[in-house]
């Protein structure tokens, strides 16, 4: 019922841990595959090792998490061994990589390749470490040579995530249409502010939200870009329960992933809302899950 193919890829679920939580070790990828996600992403890895920023990185709020993480990663010369632990879990792998110029994403991506990731996604995206992310991610031109450097230069799916910090998501998603497959959103660009200590919460002072309060902008994303690119959609952003999933693909996705949701809900999330889509499409005479992506759409 929920089983899809994705970019040649087979997928148990279309529920796939996001970058940055659980993700940084081998083993800790293997318990979310255990906990029956249906593929996982990896830590986003960069050239070289990297601590991030300082304490304070994380803030809860009423509506969802602010973080600035910083990108904290081993680098990639050390990060072989955890993708082939992972591979164990015998659900795709799709290597997360971050650069700053177009020949570090080659790199990157190719080292992907050679450790056994059956997919690469490119962070183009992150809205709070300086030089990386969302600061490459909102230039259409730099958007589209990166990926077309990284598809020509590897023989696995190219995913591009992309910003919603930008005046036009669907520009940017037009650029990135020679990938195989386009992710959206990542966290966006926010802050908060402890009025008694009359300071940032945060020792970055931005971070990227996630969680509920970005869920209308995520699928938002999605419609839009669903109506005029045609490329696979992995939507992202404040996906908590089944029902959310499935806003975002009748908006157009073909799998979603998940990530603040763990904190919410524990590991098993990702069983949890499996069971939920599946109790929703029994109830309204659907077989499979493909059967729902962009049905919400109105042309």
């Amino acid at each position: 019922m929920l089983e899809i193919e994705l970019n040649g890829l087979r997928f148990i679920n279309p529920l796939i841990l996001a970058s940055g939580i659980l993700d940084e070790s081998g083993d800790t990828m293997l318990r979310v595959a255990d906990a029956g996600a249906g593929g996982i992403v990896t830590k986003s890895v960069g050239v070289e090792p990297r601590e991030g920023y300082e304490n304070p990185v994380i803030y809860e709020l009423p509506y969802g998490l602010l973080n600035a993480m910083g990108l904290p990663n081993p680098g990639i010369g050390n990060y072989e061994e955890e993708i082939k632990r992972v591979k164990k879990a015998n659900v795709p792998i799709i290597g997360s990589v971050f650069g700053k110029t177009g020949e570090e994403f080659i790199y990157l991506a190719k080292k992907m390749e050679e450790y056994g990731a059956d997919a690469v996604e490119l962070n183009l995206s992150c809205p709070h470490a300086k030089g990386y992310g969302m600061e490459i991610g909102v230039d259409a031109e730099f958007v589209e040579e990166i990926v077309e450097g990284v598809k020509k230069s590897v023989n696995i799916p190219v995913w591009a995530k992309l910003t919603p910090n930008t005046d036009s998501i669907l520009k940017i998603a037009r650029a990135a249409e020679k990938a195989d497959a386009l992710v959206l959103i990542n966290t966006v660009k926010a802050m908060a502010i402890d009025i008694d200590a009359k300071m940032p919460v945060l020792k970055n002072i931005f971070g990227g939200l996630s969680g509920p309060a970005i869920k209308p902008i995520g699928i938002r994303a999605v419609y839009e870009v669903y109506r005029e690119v045609k490329k696979p959609i992995i939507g992202v952003g404040g996906i908590t329960y089944g029902r959310d999933a499935l806003e975002y693909i009748m908006a157009g996705a073909s799998a979603v992933e998940i990530g603040t949701a763990i904190y919410y809900r524990g590991l098993n999330v990702f069983k949890k809302i499996s069971h939920e889509i599946e109790d929703w499409m029994r109830k309204n005479g659907y077989d499979e899950i493909k059967e729902l992506v962009g049905i919400a759409q109105v042309r």
